[in-house]
């Protein structure tokens, strides 16, 4: 954003116009405003106040590391020399910004003491991403909880927004998927009550990156869309981020690992805005891990180092294990095998089973490449109680697709014929699947279900993704037959 802003009415109208822009319009035009009303000669200290925390908040959601930083500067000089939440969150976020992590933990770490304590909403969602930027996850569920609960009660609707914004998100990193889809989903439908455009791409933002767990490609797509068409016009590199994120995982859970390393490419060069600086470190794993099954192992060793920097840094209690994983997959055949173990003792010491099903899953395919099955079986067997676990059940299909490539006897075999078989599924897919494992063309699908063929087509071609079969036998072998 530039530091140069355009003239605008100063004062209260400027202020009400910054606020209406934060929620409803783009982020560069929100700034200037809420500039603008900060230093306006006539503002009281409570409205710079509201307009220079309100500028960092904009500058964050946009991306701009820069512009965040001077934000949260002028909003220090706001606070001055009074002591408290706002001056511990604002000292910490600065450091933090500097990549001064020692100095950021003390002053971050009473803001979550001093902002659980709080009756205020406002003060519980600023406390919430404060436990955040320390990694606590449940101190920021808890914080995010809270302010829900007392904006709720004050009838407080823009607050109640902003409240479960929050709270989806820590519940994301945290790895409660289900808890995040169903907080996300009721925050999607205030904010487009209230019309707060900006919380409504944040919200399928978050919703696109839960789908890319545990739903199928085109929720992914859908979501991940309307997040995207959003925060692109208004300037917000958080959700666009997340969405990107978000459809490079479902490519990779298809396959398609070039599609995955071109989106995050891309993403990472800075194309199209870039990724958000806060987020970067998030994403590359991904992006070693599409890059190296692109056979472009080269490209991601060169953000690597970016990697580990960010991995000292950030306080994200998977990072560890996160970096681990990275380096094995770029690593020489006999330090590989070392590295992934490692991993897996890592994830063992954080919160979440996604990522460590994850990383099993990738080392039992390295194993089964290596032609060692049994150890490869060990592992994808662990990742598939941990997918089933974490409720994950496209990429519990891709465990049981490896687990077959691995050479699992059928007795032995997780996939089974059990009633878990179609739990992947849609009860429409679900039906799909059994018509089609009791020997039903297309057509005749299609006319007994009363949808064209096409819509058969494509329910089948997801059952096939979800289920990680490839033909119409396989998935008979699937369904048990008193369904069939």
């Amino acid at each position: 954003m530039s530091a140069t802003t355009p003239t605008l009415p100063s004062g209260p109208s400027a202020l009400d116009r910054g606020l209406r822009l934060t929620a409803r319009g783009p982020a560069p035009d929100a700034w200037a405003s809420l500039v603008v009303a900060r230093d306006a000669p006539s503002a009281t200290p409570a409205e710079s106040l509201t307009a220079a925390l309100a500028a960092a908040d904009v500058a964050w959601a946009a991306g701009d590391h820069p512009g965040c930083v001077a934000a949260v500067e002028a909003a220090l000089h706001v606070v001055g020399d009074e002591p408290g939440f706002l001056a511990d969150h604002l000292t910490g976020m600065l450091a933090l910004l500097a990549e001064r992590r020692r100095d950021a933990v003390g002053p971050l770490r009473r803001a979550v003491t001093t902002g659980l304590a709080s009756t205020s909403p406002q003060v519980l969602v600023r406390c919430s991403g404060t436990a955040l930027l320390l990694g606590d996850v449940r101190a920021a569920a808890r914080a995010a909880a809270l302010a829900l609960a007392v904006s709720r009660a004050h009838q407080d609707a823009g607050t109640a927004v902003r409240a479960v914004e929050q709270l989806a998100y820590a519940e994301l990193r945290a790895g409660h998927h289900a808890l995040a889809r169903e907080h996300a989903t009721a925050g999607l439908r205030a904010a487009r009550r209230s019309s707060l455009l900006n919380a409504t791409a944040h919200h399928h933002a978050v919703l696109a990156l839960v789908a890319s767990v545990q739903d199928t490609a085109a929720t992914t797509r859908r979501h991940a869309a309307a997040a995207t068409t959003i925060a692109r016009r208004h300037g917000l590199a958080q959700p666009v981020t997340l969405a990107q994120w978000a459809l490079a995982r479902v490519e990779l859970r298809q396959g398609d690992a070039g599609a995955a390393a071109d989106r995050l490419r891309t993403l990472l060069d800075g194309a199209g805005g870039g990724a958000h600086f806060a987020l970067r470190g998030l994403v590359l794993p991904t992006w070693v891990e599409a890059a190296v099954a692109a056979g472009a192992a080269q490209d991601a060793r060169g953000l690597l180092p970016e990697l580990e920097r960010w991995a000292e840094q950030a306080a994200d209690p998977q990072t560890p294990a996160l970096v681990l994983r990275s380096r094995a997959l770029l690593a020489a055949t006999d330090e590989a095998h070392d590295l992934f173990e490692r991993a897996h003792a890592a994830h063992r010491d954080a919160e979440g089973d996604f990522e460590r099903a994850r990383t099993l899953l990738l080392h039992g395919r390295w194993l089964r490449g290596r032609r060692r099955p049994a150890d490869a079986r060990d592992r994808l067997r662990t990742a598939l109680t941990l997918f089933d676990r974490c409720g994950a059940p496209p990429w519990a299909a891709a465990a049981r697709a490896e687990l077959r490539s691995a050479g699992a006897a059928r007795a032995d075999d997780p996939v089974g014929a059990g009633p878990g078989a179609l739990g992947a599924l849609t009860p429409h897919q679900q039906r799909i699947a059994r018509l089609v494992a009791a020997g039903g063309t297309n057509r005749e699908i299609a006319a007994r279900l009363s949808v064209s063929v096409r819509t058969v087509d494509c329910h089948l071609r997801n059952v096939f993704v979800a289920l990680g079969v490839r033909s119409r036998v396989e998935l008979a072998r699937l369904v048990p037959a008193e369904d069939a």
